[in-house]
């Protein structure tokens, strides 16, 4: 089987999407120029995974609603689309009660917000269990004196494909993901509101799904 380039699922994404559509059309999506795109446009007709009619454009091809991996799965996938509810806590709750609801809601991570309902960090097990082994006065603290805080959390937008967050989750080592959305104001940027929250476990079932309807 040939494997296909990144910018080749692209195109397929886009002519699913949008056809009939132009290879000009095709290259402005991808900000390149028509010339960079042709050879990939030609095997991806050759291969059938798009169709070109003359004086029309480009067609989704037979085997375009075939099975094209989980690469193609983890690429056309947002991560709104598997993302779960997020389990969030004041930054003001004592360590104790944030262990509690670690366990309780079964979860690796929390994710911490202030008053107004904005991120401003998130701890992990991990986290809890350095500051408590040998110190039990640390269950009194509260979460925000052991969390990695804002801006160093790392997050993803709701539009993000599921493959940017998982590279995301494996270059920084981290289980689970805040899903945000900018905030209003003129501090949107730095100012996020939760929305959601993807985890390893999330897109696990995502490609096990694949492989049953595979």
């Amino acid at each position: 089987m040939i494997e296909l380039t990144s910018r080749q699922l692209q195109i397929i994404d886009i002519v699913k999407k949008r056809a009939p559509i132009t290879a000009e059309q095709i290259a402005e999506q991808l900000n390149l120029s028509k010339p960079t795109i042709r050879s990939d446009l030609s095997v991806l007709v050759m291969l059938e995974y798009i169709d070109a009619k003359p004086k029309v454009g480009y067609f989704p091809g037979k085997k375009a609603s075939e099975r094209l991996g989980n690469g193609y799965l983890l690429q056309e996938t947002r991560v709104k689309d598997i993302q779960s509810i997020p389990i969030i806590i004041r930054e003001t709750t004592t360590i104790q009660d944030a262990v509690v609801t670690l366990f309780l809601q079964d979860v690796g991570t929390l994710i911490i917000c202030d008053g107004e309902g904005k991120l401003t960090g998130v701890a992990s097990r991990k986290d809890f269990l350095k500051v408590t082994l040998g110190n039990p006065g640390a269950v009194s603290m509260p979460v925000s004196m052991v969390m990695t805080r804002q801006p160093k959390v790392v997050t993803v937008s709701p539009e993000d494909t599921v493959l940017d967050a998982a590279q995301k989750m494996i270059f920084h080592e981290v289980d689970s993901l805040p899903v945000v959305i900018p905030g209003a104001g003129e501090d949107a940027g730095l100012r996020l509101d939760v929305v959601g929250r993807l985890t390893k476990t999330s897109i696990v079932k995502l490609l096990l799904d694949l492989e049953a309807k595979g």
